[in-house]
């Protein structure tokens, strides 16, 4: 008897293609921010498109150019990277289930294993619409995210000084951006606040990006006091993607 999933109509291949798409182009557009905010904050045009190509996750990139823009030292701005870029790992126990590769395919599959691409295919019911969504929302948003950091680059060398647009402002928007559509349960919130607690009352007295990684580490503290407690996750209408992130 053959264990292949059968292959999916037409229709069904558009629809997870244009649900792909439209992801990947507004997530993409999001990147001429993170571009702007870099070079705002001593990085060059070539060390900001890097980044984008290498890290290619929107929090941790935004978290280095915030903690190094505010003076931190390197090592901070890694730290502080590395902790929000874990996510991704455990995305990857998710996706493996149904991508199913190796080799060269699986480095690729593990570069664009960020939050819309994970999202938008573990949200197909079929195993072959998972694949497709998986793969076309991640190369989308990888194109589309490093030409518009390569724009926002260019744009933000050409503006000036970017406290006179509030571009200083960029980087805690977009946390805050990152952080929303997570605050859906009560044990969200109450660590969300926990984290800004300890960061607000850490800033005066610690160098730039320690209070991050202090925020963080409070965060992981009380993921391992609720051990196996889980909440059930809010229903979702169709076409809806429950837990999409604006960034990667």
């Amino acid at each position: 008897m053959s264990t292949e999933p059968p292959a999916l109509s037409a229709d069904r291949r558009r629809e997870v293609r244009r649900q792909a798409l439209s992801v990947g182009a507004a997530t993409g557009a999001y990147g001429i921010s993170f571009g702007a905010l870099s070079v705002a904050s001593g990085l060059s045009v070539w060390q900001t498109q890097a980044l984008s190509l290498l890290l290619f996750s929107g929090g941790s990139q935004f978290a280095v150019v915030g903690v190094l823009g505010a003076g931190g030292s390197g090592v901070a701005a890694v730290l502080t990277s590395t902790l929000l870029g874990v996510r991704n790992g455990l995305y990857a126990l998710q996706t493996s289930r149904f991508l199913g590769v190796t080799g060269v395919r699986r480095l690729a599959a593990a570069q664009i294993t960020i939050d819309e691409s994970t999202a938008v295919g573990v949200a197909q019911p079929e195993r072959p619409a998972q694949r497709i969504g998986f793969w076309l929302t991640g190369i989308a948003v990888f194109i589309g995210w490093n030409v518009m950091t390569l724009v926002g680059a260019l744009v933000g060398n050409a503006i000036g000084d970017p406290r006179t647009y509030g571009l200083d402002a960029a980087a805690a928007a977009a946390f805050a951006a990152l952080l929303w559509p997570r605050l859906r349960s009560g044990d969200a919130a109450a660590t969300a606040v926990l984290a800004v607690f300890v960061a607000l009352v850490t800033s005066p007295l610690l160098p730039p990006g320690v209070p991050v990684i202090l925020a963080a580490l409070a965060a992981v503290v009380v993921g391992l006091r609720r051990g196996g407690r889980h909440e059930a996750p809010p229903t979702s209408r169709a076409g809806e993607l429950p837990g999409a992130d604006p960034v990667p």
